[in-house]
């Protein structure tokens, strides 16, 4: 019998975060005020985050150590399995050798409670008693929602409108946990009356849903906020995958050629790749490294680097990442967790570095992905999962065209049993091909009055 699940024992559940940045030969650039264009001071950054958060957010140190408590509530569900995909294979006959990396065990079924948890607890150590958030797909809402339960916070989540519409069950898991779920734009903030005074039936995006939290947060002295991505100490969080998986692929004996996550802000790719990243930077190795993301919000293969808002209405400090525009509105594609305008930092720069690389999938060829994919090995993955099932696709056929026997490592960051409608409306051929324009983007990043990166 073959051998397709690769296990590790609850001792071996990570005891420390990875953080990239003390192995990048090239550190990212500053974060700006958006009003001086000077670089921030980290104390300015206090009335959203607890100063820990703050404190690994801007740290160079390698490791950071994972507190007791959150090592306990992750022993709900890591470690995770990963699997070896033998009837995906089969069904490529491609020479390539398929693993996947499966987070969808998490309690509330992706890779998001891991820095959910985090977050609330060093919230909850700083005595903050609200926090107010975004969410695209629900899948980082459900996952605070969770999280704030176990630490007794209460939690306001802004959902992007045309997802709070998609998927009700993220919202109606939101609020079992606890949670107060309100679609974004929304009446209850500036910044979201703003946008619908313009236009009353927004589809809503990750950037209008960070204003509205980012505002209430900022307004209430009692009150903080956190982010799902883009950030580095969130991305640190996310290490626990990579880590674990690096422990996996070694009890296969395997290492994987080729490594490749969905991305959105960069949480998800982040999190199963920077462990392996680690050994090209600090061992010499050359494993590739790819972010998936959607055609219709590429802004890692045709954004521009440079300095940008990470939210709609302006209220963050300007950020060195590959964007489409602070004002960019994606096309209202399944993928609601892939649906933001920017790109984490730390990625950005790996980009600009080209330490990793990038790739685009339309949604069509991506649901085709995901069908093949569930009809193989009976997951039925999340639209946002779909994105890196099509490029390991692409890259299993290109091992057969080739003849070569490479190893890729998928992150098969979360079940789509919440998105069966996307499959349906697929199914029935009420999806569309959608790529953005050249022309669209050069609009949109022609709105921008920002500094360039040099």
């Amino acid at each position: 019998m073959k051998n397709k699940k690769i296990l590790l024992s609850e001792k071996e559940i990570p005891t420390h975060y990875y953080n990239v940045v003390a192995d990048m030969p090239n550190k990212p650039l500053p974060p700006l005020h958006p009003g001086t264009r000077e670089p921030i001071d980290p104390e300015m950054l206090a009335p959203l985050f607890p100063m820990e958060l703050i404190k690994q957010e801007v740290s160079t140190n390698r490791y950071v150590e994972i507190p007791e408590e959150v090592r306990d509530i992750y022993l709900k569900w890591r470690p995770t399995p990963m699997y070896r995909a033998y009837d995906l294979e089969k069904a490529l006959d491609t020479p390539a050798k398929i693993y996947y990396k499966y987070e969808g065990v998490s309690p509330t079924g992706s890779h998001k409670p891991n820095t959910a948890v985090a977050q609330a607890y060093y919230n909850k150590q700083e005595g903050v008693k609200r926090i107010t958030t975004e969410t695209g797909a629900g899948q980082w809402g459900s996952a605070l929602s969770f999280a704030c339960k176990q630490f007794g916070i209460d939690l306001e989540v802004y959902m992007v409108n045309i997802s709070y519409h998609h998927k009700p069950y993220r919202k109606m898991m939101m609020n079992s946990f606890g949670a107060q779920v309100y679609p974004s734009p929304s009446n209850r903030t500036q910044s979201g009356r703003d946008i619908l005074a313009k236009d009353p039936d927004a589809s809503g995006s990750l950037g209008i849903a960070i204003s509205e939290a980012v505002e209430l947060a900022a307004k209430d002295e009692n009150t903080k906020y956190a982010l799902g991505s883009v950030l580095n100490h969130v991305l640190m969080h996310q290490t626990v995958i990579g880590e674990e998986a690096v422990k996996q692929m070694e009890k296969a004996g395997d290492m994987p050629d080729i490594v490749v996550g969905p991305f959105g802000g960069g949480s998800n790719f982040s999190g199963i790749s920077f462990p392996f990243l680690r050994k090209n930077l600090t061992e010499g190795t050359n494993i590739r490294c790819i972010a998936s993301e959607p055609a219709s919000c590429p802004k890692l293969t045709k954004g521009e680097f440079r300095y940008d808002f990470g939210d709609t209405a302006g209220f963050t400090p300007l950020l060195p990442m590959y964007t489409l525009g602070h004002n960019f509105i994606p096309a209202p594609i399944h993928a609601g967790g892939l649906r933001y305008h920017g790109a984490g930092v730390v990625v950005s720069q790996l980009l600009k570095d080209k330490l990793i690389e990038a790739r685009a999938h339309d949604q069509m060829e991506t649901f085709e992905a995901g069908l093949l994919f569930a009809q193989t090995e009976g997951i039925i993955p999340a639209p946002e999962t779909n994105h890196a099932i099509a490029t390991a696709i692409q890259e299993a056929n290109r091992c057969k065209e080739e003849g070569k026997e490479e190893t890729i490592l998928i992150h098969l960051c979360g079940h789509g049993y919440f998105d069966l409608k996307s499959y349906d409306d697929y199914m029935a051929g009420k999806l569309k091909h959608h790529a953005v324009s050249d022309e669209e983007i050069k609009a949109s990043l022609a709105q921008l009055d920002v500094l360039q990166p040099v």
